[in-house]
């Protein structure tokens, strides 16, 4: 085999990687009863693909051919540690009688199971995010640290713990059933958001988003639609298509931040647009809706407006009055103050998040402060722009996000 030919089979193993082994990980799961054990055999498996694919060619389904190598590497590991462990029998009898399928349905129906199964009532919310983000998405113990401003060990710890409990518990690794579905829905759509969430602004470090995590999420979203087209999911999907809509327009080529207001709407993805509003309109038909599908409904006016100057911001402020109704929150009170200074004037909105600042709910919260900073500077109150920005500055922890505050403060010192 020619170099060239050896060079294009490695690069196949690592893009397979990259798209497929969370896929091939959840089957992995169901076929073994055991998340060490699936994420072992997943890197015996990928071994196993970087020494033989190149001398054999590749499979005619990777994803597959990774599956079924790494449950008969798991089969045969077990057999030799039995020897000296008679508790896995168990895991060895459930790993030969489970049946492996190849169908593709199948296959993202294991991706399901996995999600509920992280998700289960049974673990704290905190676990439950931090196995989604390890398990479903393959972010690294470093990675969820860094997101959620925690060290590496109280995540693995978290993580370990929550595959305790699933093993000791025997929770089952199954989409729940028609009856208990809703009632389980609420965790899985908070926790799709958050991975969406990290994505799409990452709370920490040098990048303003994570396409790689983000995208995930929607992808999760839809399978989710799929399984259950009820509003709340239509509201999640719709609102992560047309937040995404916007990514390549948030920052310049150089990474730096660009508000919503002076975005190139040209930039904008029309088809996640269109998408996410059709999706808006279906969710919208739920009487009263939903948490997500107004939020959504709120994304939508702004990607509908041809410009800033043509946003419909009385419409937002009703939208944010009937979300108040739903899911009060300081930060959904602080997004509504920020409305009601586009509608009413940046006094009106002073006024709102003020209230909030001074109840002490986002005190920590930089964003908030830094809304009261820009509200300050429109009224021509520098002194306590500066101090607001200078607030968020030490709070903030996007590096684009910092530097845009910098920005700021620079600006007014001049």
């Amino acid at each position: 085999m020619s170099d060239d030919a050896l060079q294009h089979i490695r690069d196949t193993v690592e893009s397979v990687y990259h798209t497929d082994s969370r896929r091939v990980l959840a089957t992995l799961i169901r076929l073994l009863g055991d998340f060490d054990l699936a994420e072992e055999a997943l890197h015996d498996a990928f071994t196993a693909a970087v020494e033989r694919w190149p001398r054999d060619g590749l499979p005619t389904n990777p994803r597959a051919w990774l599956v079924s190598t790494g449950r008969f590497k798991a089969i045969d590991n077990l057999r030799r540690r039995a020897r000296f462990d008679a508790a896995l029998v168990e895991l060895i009898h459930q790993a030969e009688s489970a049946i492996s399928s190849q169908d593709e349905q199948e296959l993202e129906d294991d991706r399901l199971r996995l999600i509920f199964t992280c998700c289960h009532p049974a673990l704290a919310s905190d676990a439950q995010l931090a196995l989604t983000l390890r398990e479903v998405c393959g972010l690294t113990t470093e990675e969820i640290a860094r997101a959620f401003l925690a060290t590496a060990p109280t995540i693995a710890k978290r993580i370990v713990r929550a595959k305790a409990k699933i093993r000791d518990a025997r929770i089952p690794y199954e989409v729940p059933s028609l009856s208990d579905l809703p009632q389980r829905l609420d965790a899985v759509l908070q926790v799709i958001y958050l991975v969406f969430t990290e994505g799409y602004s990452a709370s920490s470090g040098p990048a303003l988003t994570r396409p790689d995590v983000s995208g995930e999420a929607i992808r999760l979203g839809r399978l989710l639609l799929g399984l259950l087209p009820e509003p709340e999911v239509m509201g999640l999907l719709a609102l992560m298509l047309l937040h995404e809509s916007r990514r390549a327009a948030r920052s310049t080529p150089e990474g730096e931040l660009v508000l919503l207001s002076d975005q190139n709407r040209s930039l904008w993805n029309r088809d996640q647009i269109a998408e996410g509003v059709a999706l808006v309109r279906r969710a919208l038909s739920s009487h009263p809706p939903g948490l997500y599908a107004l939020q959504a409904a709120i994304a939508a006016v702004h990607a509908e407006a041809p410009d800033a100057a043509a946003t419909d911001w009385i419409q937002i402020v009703g939208l944010y009055d009937a979300l108040t109704q739903v899911a009060p929150s300081p930060v959904v009170e602080l997004n509504r103050g920020v409305a009601v200074a586009m509608r009413d004037g940046p006094s009106a909105g002073l006024a709102v998040i003020d209230g909030i600042l001074q109840r002490g709910d986002l005190a920590d919260y930089h964003l908030a402060h830094s809304a009261r900073a820009d509200l300050c500077r429109r009224l021509g109150k520098f002194a306590e722009a500066r101090a607001s920005y200078e607030r968020a500055l030490s709070l903030a922890r996007q590096e684009p996000a910092r530097r845009f505050l910098e920005q700021r403060i620079r600006e007014l010192g001049a």
